[in-house]
């Protein structure tokens, strides 16, 4: 998940339900699967399309005029949308039958688009020695493995952090540590309240990964390959201690967390810290006045987080009439230090190990996340992330939604989490 996409996807969740469902069975089972590459030994000109802004846009293109040089027989047209356009375009190209032959992909529309058969099957490319998945980051390669398919390769890679106001910690006197439990974070939030005067946490209840990690610390998680792993009373009961929090002021009012959208709460100064994916760090330091930092995620055990690495991925699609440059491209974007230099921590922090060592961090913040992401992967924390079956975005899309309306009095944590489960299950059923 790239650094501006929590505000891309917080804004493209709101509609996310409405617009992948448009995607129509003339994409499934068509297509170019994995022959050769056509165009009969000339120039070949394959399409990229990914989402972000300006800013990626130009690290992107330089990356590409890279590629190009390199293999002068392939040619890359490039197209980037917001995200929230960027998957209302694909969906219609996909529909339509004429995707492009390369996307920058996530997680949570793996399984969606695996089912509709609109992914390229990377693994005989891989054993034609067009794409390597060797040299990855803590496992990274298998990340976009579904049923013996390989569906995508990471480019990038991001954990769960607890990003702080590292002034209002230190004026609390408040110091988190690695192990630290979540009676310590409580604790915590209190002293700075009463301390500073600001809340100490933004207000988690709407975040479905944090909701995963407290799961995944109690042996259950949010997903599983079917659908739900958790039960309504889970639900019910975390939504409840999150409104005690909110009345007590431990927790923002969620009032001000709405108006200052789309700053986030702690760099707008309302507390004290939140839970969020460690690259996103980098928009605290643009958006707010003070210093921020990555503490660890607070445990249950003081020993297991629930912490994976999550990731943007390149992924062909199936319909592609040049697998083999498609490979070839995506092999290039993921192992070549020199795009390693270029990108740095646009999307994450760089998945293979080649990569990661060739940039180096000159910045604080970019030096707060690749300690962060050493640390959390030498400890032995991390574990397999859990699946996200079809419909998950939908799904997330209801959570944020309903959260919302929790937190804003207009709904009790029973009347939500009911509506919730009822809007999952729907979600769930009608995406395979």
């Amino acid at each position: 998940m790239g650094i501006r996409g929590q505000v891309e996807r917080r804004t493209f969740l709101k509609a996310a339900g409405v617009t992948v469902a448009s995607l129509g069975a003339t994409a499934v089972g068509c297509g170019g699967g994995t022959g050769g590459s056509g165009g009969g030994g000339g120039d070949v000109t394959i399409r990229y399309a990914w989402w972000g802004a300006d800013d990626r846009a130009k690290k992107i293109n330089q990356a590409i005029a890279l590629f190009e040089k390199k293999h002068p027989k392939i040619k890359v047209k490039t197209d980037f949308q917001p995200y929230a356009d960027f998957w209302k375009k694909f969906n219609t190209q996909a529909a339509g039958g004429n995707p492009p032959d390369v996307i920058q992909n996530a997680v949570t529309f793996l399984r969606k688009y695996a089912a509709r058969n609109v992914l390229l099957d990377l693994n005989p490319q891989v054993k034609e020695g067009n794409l390597n998945t060797q040299g990855f980051r803590a496992g990274l390669e298998k990340f976009a493995e579904i049923d013996g398919k390989l569906l995508g390769v990471p480019v990038g890679s991001n954990s769960m952090g607890y990003i702080i106001d590292e002034k209002l910690y230190e004026k609390a006197g408040v110091t988190p540590e690695f192990g630290w439990t979540w009676n310590d974070w409580v604790a915590g939030l209190e002293k700075i309240k009463e301390k500073t005067g600001v809340a100490g946490d933004a207000g988690p209840s709407g975040i479905m990964y944090y909701y995963d990690l407290v799961l995944r610390q109690k042996g259950k998680a949010f997903f599983t390959d079917k659908g739900l792993g958790f039960e309504e009373s889970d639900l019910v009961t975390e939504w409840t201690e999150a409104m005690k929090r909110t009345r007590s002021g431990l927790y923002a009012n969620p009032k001000r967390v709405e108006q200052l959208k789309p700053k986030s709460a702690t760099a707008g100064g309302i507390s004290a810290g939140e839970f969020t994916w460690d690259n996103f760090s980098v928009r605290y330091a643009a958006e707010g006045k003070s210093s921020y930092g990555i503490a660890p995620i607070p445990t249950t055990d003081g020993k297991k987080t629930g912490q994976y690495l999550g990731s943007l991925m390149l992924s062909g699609t199936r319909r592609t009439k040049h697998p083999k440059e498609v490979a070839t491209f995506i092999d290039f974007m993921v192992h070549d230090p020199e795009v390693g230099r270029i990108m740095g921590y646009d999307r994450g922090v760089l998945a293979t190990q080649k990569q990661f060592d060739a940039f180096e961090p000159t910045d604080k913040v970019s030096k707060q996340i690749a300690a962060y992401e050493t640390k959390i992967a030498q400890s032995g924390v991390l574990e397999p992330i859990t699946p996200h079956p079809a419909g998950s975005d939908v799904v997330e899309t209801a959570f944020l939604r309903l959260a919302t309306e929790l937190s804003l009095g207009k709904a009790s944590p029973g009347e939500a989490a009911q509506k919730f489960f009822a809007e999952a299950k729907t979600a769930l059923s009608t995406s395979d």
